[in-house]
């Protein structure tokens, strides 16, 4: 059973950046890693993704604001987020995907954007 942990959420204000960051727990690499964000009432909604090569793939809302970036020797995977708004506010979920089609989800970390 891979473990999955994130980390770096928390309160800022608007224009501000925060960097979360995720780990998956094994040996093994990750095919895929990605961050998901979820608001009361809503789907959860894809943020970034990155697959082990590198590859990447970012929501329209991202605008050039988030960059994703991984370790593979770690199976850590990091959200940069800058100039952060208000609508950025949610819960963030990180997503490991093993090459084998297993998914496993984190518990979820906050982030609140607010003056």
């Amino acid at each position: 059973q891979v473990q999955v942990v994130e980390s770096g959420g928390g309160l800022v204000q608007p224009g501000q950046s925060l960097r979360l960051s995720c780990t998956a727990s094994g040996s093994t690499v990750m095919y895929l890693m990605g961050w998901f964000r979820q608001t009361a009432g809503k789907q959860r909604e894809l943020v970034a993704t990155i697959k082990s090569g590198g590859t990447t793939n970012y929501a329209d809302f991202v605008k050039g604001r988030f960059s994703i970036s991984r370790e593979n020797a770690k199976n850590t995977v990091y959200l940069q987020m800058n100039n952060l708004e208000p609508e950025d506010t949610a819960v963030y979920y990180c997503k490991a995907s093993t090459w084998l089609g297993g998914n496993y989800w984190g518990q979820g970390t906050q982030v609140t954007v607010s003056s």
